[in-house]
């Protein structure tokens, strides 16, 4: 039987999503307690996509084939009591054996925090600590230009190879609370660094060392002309994976 879980993760102390040998991942010990519940068969957990090393979700999502018989609610149950603390299922539900996690997904809303005040020891982990005043006003401006459809290999690495880096933003926004800033970003599909690239070039231009005008030199460029930063992951969180 097919199972969609929703489930939650503090990146902190991953060296991020996908299983690797040697390394602790979020796939790593998810697949470690699924095989155990599913009578020791190695079991391959799909996700809706990766997160980087750092990064933290607040709702990813994947699919897996249990050949046990168990209700969705004990299954999450049994999960939680053999998952490590940084890693929680949320939900559990019963979907159609033709579902699949990654190449379902319509829209997916990521956020990125960081701080401009005081360094915060306690919140590092969770936000980026910039420290440093940016012009915000300018920033919300230039946010805008990343709407819409567009190639986006310019904010990919390069030696990330992929047929189509084209990608639609439904929805962009930064909010000020304080001197917290949270970056909000909704779209079809989002690539590795994507996001991280896009908010270190606004904050090249929050503090006055790029022009927002930019930002459409370097989508239509489909190069990196111009220099920034790839921000920090741990201010990064997947928020909700839509199908």
């Amino acid at each position: 039987m097919r199972y969609l879980l929703k489930f939650s993760y503090d990146g902190t102390l991953f060296h991020g999503f996908e299983k690797q040998d040697n390394y602790r991942t979020i796939q790593g010990e998810m697949e470690n307690v699924l095989k155990y519940i599913n009578n020791k068969q190695d079991t391959k957990l799909v996700a809706s996509g990766r997160t980087d090393k750092g990064v933290h979700a607040k709702e990813q999502t994947a699919h897996v084939d249990i050949s046990v018989n168990i209700t969705p609610l004990k299954l999450k149950m049994a999960m939680n009591s053999l998952l490590p603390n940084d890693i929680h299922v949320i939900s559990c539900m019963v979907v159609d054996e033709n579902f699949h996690a990654r190449y379902m997904v319509k829209e997916k809303i990521y956020e990125y925090k960081l701080n401009m005040g005081e360094f915060d020891p306690i919140a590092r982990n969770y936000i980026y600590q910039i420290n440093k005043k940016l012009d915000v006003s300018l920033m919300r401006g230039s946010v805008k230009y990343f709407l819409g459809v567009h190639d986006f290999k310019a904010f990919t690495p390069s030696k990330d190879k992929r047929a189509s880096y084209v990608r639609e933003i439904y929805f962009a926004d930064i909010k000020k609370d304080g001197d917290i800033l949270t970056f909000t970003f909704r779209g079809n599909g989002f690539i590795k660094y994507q996001i991280r690239n896009m908010v270190g070039l606004l904050i090249q231009i929050g503090l006055h060392k790029t022009d927002k005008d930019d930002i459409l030199k370097i989508l239509e460029g489909k190069n990196r002309s111009v220099g920034y930063r790839t921000a920090h992951p741990e201010g990064l969180y997947l928020v909700k994976v839509i199908y």
